[in-house]
């Protein structure tokens, strides 16, 4: 059975998109990717040059189909064209997977106008219209999984969208019953893609149960089953996935 599916965000080998790209396209998936080159470098993680080719060329090599599309989505004209341009190239979209994000530290006293609005753009107001975008397209049984975080503290602007996120995409289900659509969110607590230093890493394993940190895959382990027939009954659920991790443990 032919299935695609669009997944924003996949600008980094190292990030939670390429990871669960990597795990669709073993399940068969055909695969819309969307990117965002200048935020990967403005952000200035582990990346190469071309992050973005080398993911596809890899996926490909496996028989998937798969369409790179860069795209700002602080610009409100881009997303509906995301699922037109995915369609178009792929068939049919029956799985939007939303990993991207606006994602700059500052706090209360010293986030700016232009960065509180660039957040709301990309995390809020993109994904409102890709899923808009979305809907209208489906033809048959469809499938969102968005990630979102529980991080707010000195990076408000991050955090505040996110939780905006979370409500937005759980109402979908029950807006869009005559769809039959399938809408989740994921919080797998702190990932390291990169961003963390070694002293954050051991602060952060050691405020888990297990005592280790999850992994890009550990996220991509859980929308493989959300988006398979097995996880099809949980629907309009944010759902906790980060290994016990608790910010207050001492």
């Amino acid at each position: 059975m032919h299935r695609t599916a669009l997944i924003t965000g996949v600008g980094r080998l190292a990030g939670l998109g390429a990871a669960i790209a990597r795990t669709l396209a073993a399940d068969g998936w055909d695969l819309a990717l969307s990117y965002h080159r200048d935020y990967d470098e403005r952000l200035d993680l582990v990346r190469s040059a071309d992050d973005p080719g080398a993911l596809a060329d890899e996926l490909r090599a496996t028989g998937r189909r798969v369409e790179l599309l860069d795209a700002d989505l602080a610009d409100p004209d881009v997303p509906a064209t995301l699922l037109d341009r995915a369609r178009d190239a792929l068939g049919p979209v029956s799985a939007l997977v939303l990993s991207h994000c606006e994602s700059v530290d500052s706090s209360i006293l010293d986030s700016t106008v232009e960065s509180f609005d660039r957040h709301y753009a990309v995390n809020v107001r993109a994904s409102w219209q890709l899923i808009k975008a979305f809907a209208e397209q489906l033809a048959g049984p469809g499938s969102i999984v968005a990630l979102t975080s529980d991080h707010a503290v000195h990076n408000l602007p991050y955090g505040t969208t996110k939780a905006a996120l979370d409500r937005l995409v759980v109402a979908a289900p029950y807006e869009l019953t005559d769809l039959d659509l399938q809408a989740n969110v994921i919080n797998p607590g702190p990932i390291d893609t990169g961003w963390m230093s070694d002293d954050l890493r051991a602060d952060v394993a050691a405020k888990t149960p297990y005592g280790v940190l999850g992994e890009p895959q550990t996220v991509a382990d859980l929308v493989r089953f959300l988006l398979s027939p097995q996880g099809r009954w949980i629907n309009g659920q944010r759902l906790l996935s980060n290994g016990g991790f608790a910010s207050n443990v001492d």
